[in-house]
């Protein structure tokens, strides 16, 4: 695996790779590597010749007040992560490389980046768009990797890719969970032993949701009602919403039907978290 910091360097070892007609698969992240992101890198080793995975920190999708400083880093774990999953490149430019003196350049992806976690991260998903337009630019692979339980950031990002005619074929893979149901996540590391407990609260209610609408509950505000109070009854969990909408245009829905995502997110100590689950009710 080589290791490549220079956004040009990067640039031109793709143009190279692709002018081979080698097929190209991206794996955009901000490091300290879980089983969920080595998910993405498998996926993306399966179906591609060349796998490049970035490791960058964006400052930009971080408010005020929020875990930019001390977001988990660990550099030489996750290079050894990616190189025992074959990863072929190794992407980590600096700030200064994405962010030069005078950036003055941003990408917003109206509508969808104001409703459910652009609510409570004002600026998040702006600063989202904007990098992964950038990492596109920089590494113009085939496909690019992401993981569904980042639902908005996903339907953000093939919307975008859809308006500005980016030529890459966005890939979401399947939430990655610990046995006990919690999705992976770099930030429950700040969880401490009990707060990872309280945390599976999410998990059960959305399997709550499961079992109603499996029973042929279709009524959104229903479900929603059941799984607000069955939340509640964790202490240590602050909701902050449960959204049950369309899977594309993350429309609120009133009654269930074609593909639905229930997605919600909540404070746990230290942490905010997020979570979802996918239904295709044709």
């Amino acid at each position: 695996m080589e290791t490549v910091k220079d956004p040009n360097v990067m640039r031109e070892k793709i143009q190279k790779a692709r002018a081979e007609s080698r097929v190209v698969g991206f794996v955009p992240t901000m490091g300290f590597f879980h089983e969920g992101h080595l998910q993405l890198m498998r996926r993306a080793r399966s179906e591609c010749d060349i796998v490049v995975v970035s490791l960058f920190v964006n400052p930009t999708q971080f408010g005020a007040g929020e875990d930019f400083e001390d977001y988990p880093r660990d550099f030489e774990r996750d290079k050894q992560m990616a190189e025992k999953e074959g990863v072929d490149f190794l992407f980590a430019p600096e700030v200064e490389d994405m962010y030069p003196e005078g950036f003055s350049t941003f990408v917003e992806v109206e509508g969808l980046s104001k409703i459910m976690c652009g609510k409570y991260r004002p600026g998040h998903f702006r600063g989202v768009a904007t990098v992964v337009t950038k990492l596109f630019n920089i590494v113009p692979a085939h496909k690019a990797y992401f993981g569904q339980k980042d639902a908005q950031q996903l339907a953000i990002i093939r919307r975008m890719v859809t308006d500005l005619n980016i030529p890459i074929e966005i890939v979401g893979v399947v939430t990655v969970r610990e046995p006990d149901g919690l999705a992976m996540s770099s930030r429950n590391i700040y969880l401490t032993p009990e707060e990872r407990k309280a945390a599976t609260i999410l998990y059960r209610a959305l399997k709550t949701a499961v079992e109603m609408i499996e029973k042929g509950e279709k009524d959104a505000s229903i479900i929603r009602e059941e799984m607000k109070k069955l939340i509640s009854e964790e202490p240590l969990v602050s909701l902050e919403y449960i959204e049950i909408c369309d899977n594309i245009y993350l429309k609120p829905l009133q009654a269930l039907s074609g593909k639905v995502l229930i997605a919600l997110a909540a404070r746990v100590g230290k942490a905010r978290l997020i979570d979802n689950m996918l239904f295709d009710l044709g």
